[in-house]
């Protein structure tokens, strides 16, 4: 049965922005900040890094980099078919529960990550990825079905701040365990870390509900002809088909794959950056991470209100030009202090581009009923960027043995996007006012 949406409505509004609460502890918590310390630490050995993963003998950071890979390359590989799907059976909301679950579900689960399940706990890690990533192409094509055009720009902004919000809360309670764990009686020094999994998994699944109770789910179901499989196979040939025939959308996605495959490489390494090439410790470089989270809150709305002045194209250009300026800035950082300033720096914009850039891709959608399948191509870029972002880096490393070098290489990747960007102007892009 066909559900009828009301676009604008503040329930929905703010159900979608809770989901980004909901979620967004998973990126900060597992992808950035307590796992990955928590990994290098369990790894160390008198062998190095070496680690038995069902029996091969593996570096752990290596280890680390493939599981990444596989997850990001099976959902990029999964969500066309699996959104083409949902839009022929108008279920969206079922599959985003499905991989919500498997992702919160998978990160309780790493509370029992320790030496003796490590080879079950990196397989949960890369469960959780594909659960986080999975969910999030059902969330953002909602997006263009329940808000109007005008507003796409400050939703997105507002989904994207709530869940830096969110995950600065859960990220500061679980630095409190982890430093602290003597007030509460923990003696076991890798237990804090795992409750911190623990509670990012219960925070996804717990907060979900909001978003799941109001978001609405049958939206444009299709005449039922035969299995969801082939009319899924059927209803994925049909968008690519329709891709095609957009000339704007095309060049779009290939700007943000150049752009975002810069941003998303900068989230990854920088850390590493911070450690390897300035000899940071763990607690300023979580500093950082606060600091990036804080200021993109900020970011994410000031992006928001310059393209309704300049437009949403004009406004990234800005914002990928800005980020060109952050990588030559990072090739000449060389004390803690301009690393805070730098991060300081990386937060304004990226609230911006990555709230910017999702509302501008629903602006350049076609009147359609297939949100879900034309997002996942977006994903796509996204995911496929991320993998060829950080491989790109780690070869420019390799040859050059700097990281430095690297930053460099990532500076080409944005000033690509900006060409691209340059090349989509459009009046369909033009300013407008967002209706109150």
């Amino acid at each position: 049965m066909m559900q009828t949406i009301e676009k604008n409505d503040p329930k929905v509004l703010r159900a979608w922005c809770f989901y980004d609460w909901a979620n967004s502890v998973y990126s900060l918590v597992i992808t950035t900040a307590i796992f990955p310390i928590y990994y290098v630490a369990l790894t160390k050995g008198d062998n190095g890094d070496l680690v038995q993963f069902f029996g091969l003998e593996i570096s752990a950071s290596v280890l680390y980099s493939y599981a990444l890979t596989g997850a990001f390359l099976t959902i990029a590989f999964l969500s066309p078919l699996l959104t083409a799907i949902a839009d022929y059976g108008g279920n969206k909301k079922n599959f985003m529960r499905f991989f919500c679950y498997m992702g919160s579900t998978a990160c309780m689960g790493l509370f029992f990550f320790t030496e003796e399940t490590f080879s079950i706990s990196i397989l949960l890690f890369m469960v959780a990825a594909i659960g986080f990533s999975g969910s999030i192409v059902f969330y953002n094509s909602y997006l263009p079905e329940i808000a109007t055009e005008e507003n796409f720009d400050k939703l997105s902004a507002r989904g994207f701040s709530l869940g830096y919000i969110g995950s600065m809360i859960l990220l500061i309670l679980s630095l409190a365990l982890v430093l602290y764990p003597g007030v509460l009686g923990i003696e076991d020094s890798g237990l804090p870390a795992r409750i911190s999994f623990l509670m990012t998994g219960l925070w996804w699944f717990g907060f979900a509900q909001y978003s799941f109770a109001y978001l609405p789910n049958n939206t444009s179901p299709k005449e039922k002809e035969g299995g969801y499989l082939l009319n899924g196979f059927k209803e994925l040939g049909r968008v690519v088909g329709m891709l095609k025939g957009l000339p704007l959308l095309k060049r779009f996605l290939l700007a943000f794959f150049f752009y975002n495959m810069g941003v998303q490489t900068v989230m990854y390494v920088a850390s590493l950056f911070g450690s390897k090439e300035l000899n940071l410790p763990d607690t300023a470089l979580i500093t950082v991470l606060l600091i990036i989270q804080a200021v993109a809150i900020g970011g994410a709305y000031f992006f928001a209100w310059l393209s309704g002045r300049i437009g949403n194209t004009m406004a990234l250009m800005w914002a990928v030009l800005v980020w060109v300026g952050i990588t030559i800035g990072a090739y000449f950082v060389t004390t803690g202090n301009q690393y805070y300033a730098l991060a300081f720096v990386v937060g304004g914009v990226m609230g911006g581009v990555q709230s910017l850039s999702r509302s501008t891709y629903s602006k350049l959608l076609p009147e359609t009923t297939d949100h879900a399948s034309f997002f996942s191509f977006y994903d796509i870029c996204d995911k496929v960027g991320l993998a060829l972002g950080t491989l790109s880096f780690g070869i420019t490393e390799q040859i050059f043995g700097s990281m430095r070098n690297s930053i460099l290489t990532l500076m080409v990747f944005f000033i690509i996007g900006l060409a691209l960007l340059f090349s989509i102007r459009t009046r369909k892009l033009a300013p407008v006012q967002p209706t109150t």
